[in-house]
C-alpha cells in the first residue's frame, strides 16, 4: 500500500467512523460544542530538525504560561512517518488539535472534512494573497505559518573558477539557463551545472509564464501537450551536458539536504525554498547567492512568480476544543513574542507586521531573504490553489517518467501521456 493509499483509508475510516466531519462534536460547522480558550489541553503535532524542535517548544512553553489554563502536548516526528501517523490517527480518532500541514496534503484532509474551519484566526495583517493558501473549497482549513518562494541558488566561488558571470535573474531565460549551466559544468567538471531541474515546482514555474495552472480545482490544469514540451526541454538540457546523467540526477533526489550537489560543491547551481537558504549555506561552509528562476522572454515582470506557504497551521475538525485551537494558531501568527520565538525557520511570518517586528533579531542570510521575497512583489501573481487529492503525489511521477525520458527508455510524447494518465487515476481516488 502507497502512501496514497494509506491516506485515503484512514480519511475514509475516519469519515465513516465521525459520521459526516463536517458535522463533528467541537467542528465549527456544528455549531456547538466546545470548550474554552482560557482551559483546554492541546496535542500539537509537526515535522521538523533539532532547530524547529527546539523553537516550537519554547513558543509552547511561552504560550502556557502565559495562559495557565492551558496544557500544550508537542507530538514532533520526522517527514518520512509523519504522513502514515497523522493517517492512523485521523482514522483511529486521535488526530492532534493542532497540525503542522502542507500544501501537498490539505486538500486530502479538507475536503474530506477532517479539518477545522479557521475563519476565526485574525488574517487581517496578512500579506496580500498568503491566506489563499489554505482555503479549500472555500473554507480556510489552513493558516500560513511562513511564506518563501522558489529560487535558484548559485555558488559564486564555481562561477569564477569557471570565468563564467553569475546570470542576471532578472533577463535570463530558460534557454540561457541551460547554455550557462552547461557551460560552467563543462568549464570546472561538475557533475551538474543545474541540480534539481527535474522538479514539479519548476514545472509549474514554467507553465504559469504561459497562462496555465498546474492544477485547477477539478484536476490537472495542463494538457499532455505541456508536459511533453517540459520533457522536452529536459531532454535538450540533458544533451548539452547542464543536467547530469539520468543516473546521477536519480541518486542526488534521494540525498539529504547536507549531501545535497550544492553543499558538497558539485553543482553550480540548484533549485531551492528560500527558507532554506541559511541552512544550505550553514552546511556548505560558503555563500551562496539567490536567483530569481528564469522567464520564458527574459522579463523578470512576467515570472508570475507567488508567495507559497512552505508550511501550514491547522487543526482537527474533532478537536474538544476549537475555541482553544483557534486561539493558539492565532497567537502563533499574530504574536510579537511568538514571532521573536519561531523567527523565520518556517519562513518569513505572512502577517506583515509580525515580520517588520523580527528584522532586528533575523540573522544576516534571514535578513538577505526577507529583502528578497519583498524586492520580487511586483512580479507576484496568484497563489496557485492547493493540489486536490492525489495531486501530492505529482514529484514522484514527475521524477519517475522525467528519468525515463532521460534514460531513453520512453519517448517525450509517451512518457507525457502516462504522466497524465497516472495523475488523474490519482486525482479520481
Amino acid at each position: 500500500m502507497n502512501r496514497r493509499q494509506f491516506l485515503l483509508g484512514g480519511l475514509a475510516a475516519a469519515a465513516t467512523t465521525m459520521g459526516l466531519v463536517g458535522c463533528a462534536p467541537g467542528s465549527s460547522n456544528s455549531g456547538g460544542g466546545g470548550g474554552d480558550a482560557s482551559s483546554a489541553e492541546l496535542n500539537f503535532t509537526w515535522w521538523g530538525n533539532d532547530v524547529r524542535n527546539k523553537n516550537t517548544t519554547t513558543a509552547i512553553d511561552a504560550y502556557t504560561k502565559a495562559n495557565p489554563g492551558v496544557k500544550i502536548s508537542p507530538q514532533p516526528g520526522e517527514w518520512a512517518s509523519y504522513w502514515d501517523r497523522l493517517a492512523t490517527q485521523v482514522a483511529g480518532n486521535t488526530a492532534p488539535d493542532i497540525i503542522q500541514m502542507d500544501m501537498a496534503y490539505i486538500s486530502e484532509y479538507g475536503n474530506r472534512g477532517a479539518l477545522l474551519d479557521l475563519s476565526g484566526v485574525d488574517t487581517s495583517k496578512f500579506i496580500e494573497g498568503t491566506v489563499d493558501s489554505g482555503k479549500i473549497d472555500g473554507t480556510l482549513n489552513g493558516i500560513n505559518a511562513g511564506i518563501n518562494c522558489l529560487v535558484v541558488l548559485a555558488n559564486p566561488k564555481v562561477f569564477e573558477k569557471a570565468g563564467v558571470a553569475v546570470p542576471d535573474d532578472k533577463s535570463w531565460t530558460w534557454d540561457s539557463l541551460v547554455d550557462v549551466s552547461a557551460e560552467v559544468a563543462k568549464k570546472t567538471k561538475l557533475t551538474f551545472g543545474f541540480q534539481s531541474l527535474v522538479s514539479d515546482n519548476l514545472f509549474q514555474a514554467w507553465i504559469r509564464q504561459q497562462g496555465k495552472a498546474l492544477f485547477t480545482p477539478e484536476g490537472m490544469g495542463v494538457e499532455t501537450a505541456d508536459v511533453q514540451g517540459w520533457f522536452d526541454y529536459l531532454v535538450k538540457a540533458q544533451k548539452a551536458g547542464a543536467i547530469g546523467t539520468p543516473s546521477q540526477i536519480t541518486e542526488e533526489a534521494a540525498k539529504s539536504l547536507d549531501q545535497s550537489a550544492i553543499v558538497v560543491g558539485t553543482a553550480a547551481l540548484a533549485l531551492s525554498n528560500s527558507n532554506q537558504l541559511e541552512a544550505i549555506t550553514a552546511a556548505a561552509g560558503t555563500d551562496l547567492s539567490m536567483l530569481r528562476y528564469p522567464t520564458i522572454a527574459g522579463n523578470s515582470a512576467e515570472r508570475k512568480a507567488w508567495y507559497k506557504a512552505s508550511m501550514l497551521w491547522s487543526a482537527s475538525a474533532r478537536t474538544k476544543n476549537p475555541e482553544a485551537a483557534v486561539a493558539f494558531i492565532s497567537w502563533l501568527v499574530n504574536s510579537p513574542e511568538a514571532a521573536n520565538l519561531l523567527l523565520a525557520e518556517r519562513g518569513m511570518p505572512a502577517n506583515s507586521e509580525m515580520q517588520a517586528a523580527i528584522k532586528p533579531k533575523l540573522s544576516k542570510v534571514q535578513q538577505t531573504v526577507q529583502t528578497f521575497l519583498n524586492d520580487i512583489q511586483p512580479e507576484l501573481a496568484d497563489t496557485p490553489i492547493a493540489p486536490p487529492p492525489g495531486g501530492g503525489k505529482i514529484g514522484d511521477v514527475m521524477l519517475r517518467f522525467a528519468t525515463e525520458v532521460l534514460f531513453g527508455r520512453q519517448s517525450t510524447a509517451e512518457a507525457a501521456q502516462k504522466f497524465m494518465d497516472e495523475m488523474k487515476s490519482n486525482m479520481q481516488g
